[in-house]
Parts: C-alpha cells; sequence; structure tokens
C-alpha cells in the first residue's frame, strides 16, 4: 500500500485525480482542505509532510482564472502558484519523497510557438502578455522539478495540460475559462428563451479541449510508469509531456456544439469588433501516445458531460 498527498484535491483537476487513484486498492490518499494546510507557508507544509509518511505526490494545487483573472490579479498568480510549487517540491524532497508529478499549463509555450507545440519549444520566444505571471510561475514549477531531479537524483515528472474542462470547474461569469462560460451563458439563454446569443470574435481561431477525467487518467498513467520508460521519452533538461488529444477545432464549432448541448435554440451573433487572440493552440501529444496513452472522451460526449454535472450542481452557482 502506497500512501498519495493529492495537493488541490477540491479543484477540478485534483478532484478528478483522487477519483482516479479511488478506483485503486494499493492506494491510501491523503487529502488537506486550506483550513487544514496553508499551501503558501513554508513551515505548515514542511511540518505536513514531517508528520506523514508520503510516498507520491500529485502537485495539483494552484490558483487559477481566465484572462480577465489573469488580467485583474497579476500578483496574487504569480505569488500564490510560485510559493504553492516551490513550497510543496522542496519539503516533499526534505521528507524523502522520490515521486512527484507536477500540473503545469499549455500556456508555458511562447505566444507565437510552432504549431502544434512540442515541449521543446519551451523558453524559445516571448509569453502570451495576458498571462505571463502564471506561466512564469508554472515554468518555475517544470524547472524545480528538473533541478531536484538533476542534483538529489529524484523522480519528480512534469505534465503540461491543454485548456481543461467537465466536473468541478469554475463556472463563475467573469473568471472562467472558455467552456463553463459558454455553457452558463447559453443554459442560461436557453432557460430564458432568449432568441441570441453574442458570441466574441469571427469564430475562426481553433483551439484544443481536454476532459478532465482524460486529464486524471493521463496523469495517473505517467507517474505510474517505470522510470526507464520515462526517462527514453523525456531528459533530464526536458522533463515535461505535454497531455492533450493531439486535435482542435473552431471555436465556431465549439460554440454550436455548446448551443446543442445545452438546447439553445436562438441564433448566435458573432461580434467580430471582439479580438480572437492566437490563430490557433495546438498540443503535439506524440510523446505521450509512444509512453501508451490516448484520450477517450470525444469533444460532444465531454460537453454533455460537464453539462450535466453543471446541471446538478447549479444551485451553488446563483448570482
Amino acid at each position: 500500500m502506497k500512501t498519495v498527498y493529492v495537493a488541490g484535491h477540491r479543484g477540478m483537476v485534483g478532484s478528478a485525480i483522487v477519483k482516479n487513484l479511488e478506483k485503486r486498492d494499493n492506494v491510501s490518499i491523503i487529502t488537506k482542505t486550506r483550513d487544514e494546510l496553508n499551501l503558501l507557508s513554508q513551515a505548515d507544509v514542511l511540518q505536513f509532510f514531517a508528520e506523514n509518511n508520503v510516498d507520491e505526490v500529485y502537485l495539483a494545487a494552484a490558483k487559477v482564472g481566465g484572462i480577465h483573472a489573469n488580467n485583474t490579479y497579476p500578483a496574487e498568480f504569480i505569488y500564490e502558484n510560485l510559493m504553492i510549487e516551490a513550497n510543496i517540491i522542496n519539503a516533499a524532497h526534505q521528507s524523502g519523497v522520490d515521486k512527484l508529478l507536477f500540473l503545469g499549463s499549455s500556456c508555458i509555450y511562447p505566444k507565437l510557438a510552432e504549431q502544434p507545440m512540442r515541449e521543446d519549444a519551451l523558453l524559445t520566444g516571448t509569453l502570451e502578455e495576458t498571462n505571463e505571471p502564471y506561466a512564469i510561475a508554472k515554468i518555475a514549477g517544470i524547472k524545480l522539478c528538473e533541478s531536484y531531479n538533476r542534483q538529489y537524483g529524484r523522480d519528480y515528472r512534469s505534465v503540461m495540460p491543454t485548456n481543461l474542462y467537465g466536473p468541478n470547474d469554475n463556472f463563475h461569469p467573469e473568471n472562467s475559462h472558455v467552456i463553463p462560460a459558454l455553457l452558463r451563458r447559453f443554459h442560461e439563454a436557453a432557460q430564458r428563451g432568449d432568441d441570441e446569443v453574442v458570441a466574441w470574435g469571427s469564430g475562426k481561431p481553433m483551439r484544443e479541449f481536454l476532459h478532465v477525467d482524460d486529464m486524471a487518467a493521463a496523469s495517473v498513467h505517467v507517474m505510474e510508469l517505470d522510470k526507464g520508460t520515462y526517462d527514453a521519452n523525456t531528459s533530464p533538461m526536458l522533463s515535461h509531456i505535454n497531455v492533450g488529444t493531439g486535435e482542435d477545432c473552431t471555436i465556431l464549432e465549439l460554440v454550436e456544439t455548446v448551443a446543442q448541448v445545452t438546447g439553445f435554440k436562438g441564433n448566435i451573433i458573432w461580434d467580430t469588433s471582439k479580438p480572437d487572440g492566437t490563430p490557433r493552440k495546438l498540443m503535439d501529444v506524440s510523446r505521450l501516445h509512444a509512453l501508451g496513452w490516448k484520450h477517450t472522451y470525444s469533444l460532444k460526449d465531454g460537453l454533455e458531460h460537464a453539462y450535466q454535472w453543471f446541471l446538478d450542481n447549479q444551485d451553488s452557482f446563483r448570482g
């Protein structure tokens, strides 16, 4: 029986990882709420690891949000994410934990990275300005893992997910990502019987989306690979692995699918005065495929699953 600490177990990714690990009979899971353990406190985190005999860590704890949140709270985004990852990774090392998985983000790659984005595109160009503080914090997490591996021989791995969605997502009308924001907006429009919904931009940009249950399955898969297999697909100075579907769709296709899933029958009006953003963001997942993992959810199936979770929990999203 191995003891696994999942940091950030109440978040979208952390809760999905816990759900995945609970299916295994050889795992004892440790979780701590924010009230029980302040991950911003180095002393508290060191004490937690000293008092618990942890074998593995899934580092899914993070401060996350959409473009609006990243633009409005850049100081919190860089400070809190740096502190959380530094405290956990260092404390894990100090207490002798040999295996850790750090969860990053596709925003670590340059704004104009060649598509699809390969792992070796890291640090080859300028980041997207709107989420640069968050991206720098995530890059620092990768480099923390690489550094502890190189200096101390640890087995700290990193996975970089594409855009995630699914159960336990943030459906806040201003601070959420594109899929939960669209699901909520089209649901409410359908409930009101609105004739139209306005969508931003031209609908032409292409994006990749991954259901969070697939992300959790990929994380556990990567963590459970033997070291020889993992090392053969990475290198000491390039330890992260992209996680995605390797498939993308236009924002137009996404919006039309959301309308279908939520039962919205009105017109979709495209406000082309609003910015489109980057034309395309797609992950190269050939390394992950070589390691024996592929996603299972199609976009429509995944959206239906996420929407059902929203319906089952919408009372908590009022206001």
